[in-house]
């Protein structure tokens, strides 16, 4: 096997999100479908050798690099933790607008947010909270993001009818005379005690999507 062979699979298989086809890289590296699973299989046996973390697998009729079954203990554990990590204030933003306003595209969100919104978008497609539900029958065909199931399971919704009203979040009258005057509203800003001296807060949205729904 060539170094130049050998660095050449080994680069073009970590670069693919599936199985690669020996007679894809055949074609690729200009070699024959023979010489391809010769070199791939003496690979594949040299990292089993090594007691990589990694392995090349031969699943699906292609070949693709993943993680070794035996290290799954480790790989569930970061998984894990990475989906407990809160939102940005950025992402839980985003995710109100999708969830008010879908469907609607990238371009969609972006102009209402004033930002780029694609690594936003991105993270809450891997938390499974939105995901494409349509395309755009106008010129390119743009995808439209909605909420998902996962989304309304972690709100202990049935459906995105019974999200509050955004009216509730408009601010009244008087509270938007105070600040066109420059007022502070501290008082506003912070429910009033009640009787018993609880301030009856309602658990935010990032409250919810990391926890207990019926937190």
């Amino acid at each position: 096997m060539s170094a130049e062979s050998r660095r050449a699979l080994e680069a073009i298989i970590m670069v693919t999100d599936s199985p690669l086809e020996a007679e894809v890289l055949a074609q690729l590296t200009e070699q024959s479908i023979a010489e391809v699973e010769s070199q791939l299989a003496e690979l594949a046996a040299e990292y089993a050798d090594q007691e990589r973390g990694f392995q090349l697998a031969h699943v699906a009729g292609g070949w693709r690099f993943q993680s070794h079954p035996a290290m799954a203990p480790y790989v569930e554990r970061f998984v894990l933790e990475g989906q407990s990590a809160k939102l940005s204030a950025a992402a839980l933003e985003t995710l109100a607008i999708v969830a008010y306003k879908q469907p609607l595209s990238r371009a969609q969100i972006a102009a209402i947010r004033g930002v780029s919104v694609d690594s936003v978008v991105r993270t809450l497609e891997q938390r499974g909270y939105i995901g494409e539900v349509a395309r755009d029958p106008g010129p390119g065909q743009a995808v439209l993001f909605g909420t998902t199931p996962l989304f309304l399971e972690r709100l202990g919704i049935n459906s995105v009818s019974d999200l509050p009203s955004v009216a509730e979040f408009v601010p009244g009258a008087d509270v938007v005379e105070a600040l066109e005057h420059g007022l502070r509203v501290d008082a506003l800003a912070v429910p009033a005690p009640d009787a018993s001296g609880s301030t009856d807060e309602r658990p935010t949205l990032d409250d919810l999507l990391d926890g207990d729904p019926s937190a």
